[in-house]
């Protein structure tokens, strides 16, 4: 696999996240679930498969020394980055541009580095497969196989079976669904043919460049400027589109696999509320993080702190809560509502004085 090559997008913000996740200091780069950040457990289970020196990283000018510094194994010269946001699809073209020029015959994996993945061997094992498929043209697809009807994630429907890779079993995507009602997403789990869609991809770089030219040829025109003028980049991503992978390839590809993987114990870190699935929870269900929980009556509550001024939190015949504390903000509200915490942010940036929180 001399040729492969991971690629991990960590430019988000995260702001489901807030007040822990900011714009200093990013989801990917805060130690969420232990001693690591997300973005040094994304580049630590790649190995052996791939080595530092075979990782590369897609993040913006203020987040590229941050990130280095918490892998300074992966060279500085890997960092891949994005004069301003654009999406996935672009930000996926410049690596495959990247790669492309390094290695002619690059196969990338497009990875995240906000995921949680428990069984990290069965995950390379799962990219082993999709590396083998790839080197057969497939624009391959990593499904997980679905535990509940959730309506927050897209779906992918498996068609043909095309055989097997690594042990594994592949099929022919037949149909992407993004982010269905709960009718729809609990009769795809029910039906056994879907499977999430992680948002994680493999193919040849040179592939992918085929694709942008036949389904977004003026953002492949703008990558071809870009490839003639490196030093024009920032005047040529102005213009780019800002859309997803999903939306800009992969929906419209022909030649798509879709491997299921089962038993990862994946989960998408992206809101307080994924702690809860990742996390070890008392008799209770509650989880407690940096902090010393005095509790009564009190159950199904996320307790997280970086305060420095280590405090007691006392909780009495409360439940289902979420309590984030960083020093400088108490955050507090229900498990449901966990995902509109980005509001706050919305909400800080009309504030004359809210830049200090955000």
């Amino acid at each position: 696999m001399q040729h492969y090559y991971a690629v991990i997008m960590a430019g988000g913000g995260g702001t489901r996240l807030w007040p822990l996740s900011r714009q200093a200091q990013p989801k990917q780069s805060i130690q969420l679930l232990g001693d690591e950040t997300l973005f040094q457990i994304a580049v630590r289970r790649l190995q052996p498969l791939f080595m530092p020196d075979k990782v590369f990283v897609v993040t913006s000018a203020a987040y590229r020394d941050l990130l280095h510094r918490q892998a300074p194994d992966v060279p500085l010269e890997n960092f891949i980055v994005e004069p301003a946001p654009r999406g996935t699809a672009p930000a996926l073209g410049l690596a495959a541009l990247t790669l492309r020029r390094r290695d002619p015959l690059a196969v990338m994996a497009c990875l995240t580095a906000d995921h949680f993945i428990a069984d990290e061997a069965r995950f390379r094992g799962v990219l082993a497969a999709a590396h083998e498929m790839a080197l057969k043209d497939y624009l391959v697809t990593l499904g997980i196989a679905p535990t509940y009807a959730a309506t927050g994630f897209g779906y992918i429907q498996r068609g043909a079976a095309l055989g097997d890779a690594q042990g594994l079993s592949v099929y022919r995507a037949a149909r992407f669904k993004e982010k269905p009602a709960r009718p729809e997403a609990e009769a795809m789990v029910a039906d056994g043919q879907h499977s999430w869609n992680s948002g994680m991809f493999v193919w040849r770089a040179e592939r992918l460049m085929q694709e942008f030219a036949w389904q977004m040829p003026g953002f492949h025109h703008q990558l071809a400027q870009i490839e003639a003028e490196p030093a024009a980049l920032t005047a040529v991503w102005n213009g780019v589109v800002n859309t997803t992978i999903d939306y800009g390839v992969m929906e419209g590809a022909e030649q798509v696999a879709v491997i299921p993987a089962a038993d990862l114990g994946w989960n998408d870190v992206g809101s307080w509320e994924s702690l809860f699935e990742v996390l070890p929870a008392d008799g209770a269900g509650n989880v407690v993080v940096g902090a010393e929980l005095l509790e009564i009556a009190t159950r199904n509550t996320l307790v997280h702190s970086t305060n420095p001024n280590r405090r007691l939190v006392a909780a009495l015949g409360v439940h289902d809560l979420v309590v984030v504390d960083t020093g400088d903000i108490l955050l507090i509200c229900p498990r449901e509502r966990s995902q509109e915490v980005k509001d706050f942010v919305t909400a800080l940036k009309a504030r004359a004085d809210g830049k200090a929180f955000l």
